[in-house]
């Protein structure tokens, strides 16, 4: 079995060749070989990340490391020749960068449960004491740290998501500015903020020219990007992205975003406020009939509005009231959304739910 010519076209980089996987008859071993490839002629990116164990973390670690993997099925004799021949080749490969990352963590245990070395030999994890160095020997900064917000805010647990957002910023701006040369400093800051930022409407919409709103989350907001601001601009290309409410199982809106993150970092038009949302936002209730029709079951009764209060005391006015918030500097950009419709992405994410659902005892 030939390899696909597309592939040979992208000239990949050979990694490593890794040990045999068991299972097949000795003559016949099945060889990984890990290659990258950078199809869109970006040079090698060194990403520092904070936040890289969380929900999109997770993801933009995998776009930038998703190691090409061809298969070997082959004697052990002839193996190395193949690596030039791509003779006998099977069957599976994915598109990928050749990028390194810092995941700068707070606990190395948990990073390298979620990173472990064997599937992710692109990633260094870093805790606090290394995250000077490693911002020093980065070429981009990601900032996705921050406590959740889906939980009852008492008064501590409000401390806390305003706490963790700002302390690590801060901490991730003074690294990028003691660099020393602009050789040395990271030439992009992507800093995660959010949409709290414009309160919340049950009428008007919001773009990145609206002013912020008065409640908690927009003051937690405008508390963070200020102190993103404080990065040396002269040198290093700020970008906050006011992300909004993010669908994702293995797919979905989750992709956009994390394509979005890594577009502001490649591509130096991309600067400032840009909003992290869908270019067609929808209201809960819409949502959730949309993703009832996906999966086939009813969505007709609403989540009564005492029980959310309930669970979530202040922070059920995010759900209750929301906002519409529109990407108008990513269209303008020209970002090309990939699940531009809320049903596009719910049909991504639930693609196996239905099944789930008919067979679940």
């Amino acid at each position: 079995m030939g390899f696909p010519i597309p592939f040979l076209q992208l000239k990949p980089k050979l990694i490593a060749l890794e040990p045999p996987v068991g299972g097949y008859p000795r003559s016949r071993r099945l060889m990984r070989l890990r290659c990258a490839l950078n199809s869109e002629n970006v040079p090698p990116m060194t990403v520092s990340i904070t936040g890289a164990t969380g929900f999109i973390g997770r993801r933009l670690v995998q776009k930038l490391l998703s190691g090409l993997l061809i298969y070997l099925l082959t004697s052990l004799a002839v193996q190395y020749v193949l690596l030039y021949m791509f003779d006998h080749i099977a069957v599976a490969y994915i598109h990928a960068d050749d990028h390194k990352v810092f995941v700068l963590t707070r606990s190395a245990t948990k990073a390298a449960s979620v990173f472990p070395a064997s599937t992710y030999p692109g990633v260094t994890i870093a805790e606090q004491e290394d995250w000077e160095a490693c911002v020093r020997g980065s070429s981009a900064v990601v900032n996705l740290a921050g406590m959740p917000i889906s939980t009852r805010w008492t008064p501590e647990i409000k401390q806390e998501i305003k706490r963790s957002r700002v302390t690590v910023t801060s901490k991730v701006v003074k690294y990028i500015n003691h660099a020393g040369n602009a050789d040395a400093q990271p030439s992009v800051f992507v800093s995660a903020t959010a949409i709290g930022y414009y309160g919340t409407s049950e009428i008007h919409s919001f773009d990145e020219s609206s002013p912020s709103g008065n409640d908690y989350l927009a003051e937690v907001c405008r508390e963070w990007e200020a102190t993103a601001h404080q990065v040396n601009q002269q040198d290093v290309r700020l970008v906050l992205l006011r992300i909004g409410v993010v669908l994702g199982k293995d797919g979905g809106a989750l992709d956009d975003l994390v394509n979005l993150i890594y577009e502001s970092l490649i591509n130096p038009a991309y600067k400032g406020v840009i909003n992290g949302t869908a270019p067609n936002p929808v209201r809960l209730s819409e949502l959730c009939q949309r993703l009832g029709r996906v999966v086939g079951r009813p969505s007709w009764l609403p989540v009564p509005e005492f029980a959310l209060k309930a669970v979530l005391g202040e922070g059920a006015s995010v759900v209750l009231e929301g906002q519409k918030v529109l990407p108008v500097k990513a269209k303008e950009l020209g970002f090309s959304y990939r699940y531009p419709y809320v049903e596009d992405a719910l049909k991504a994410i639930a693609q196996d739910i239905p099944t789930r659902l008919t067979t679940r005892k």
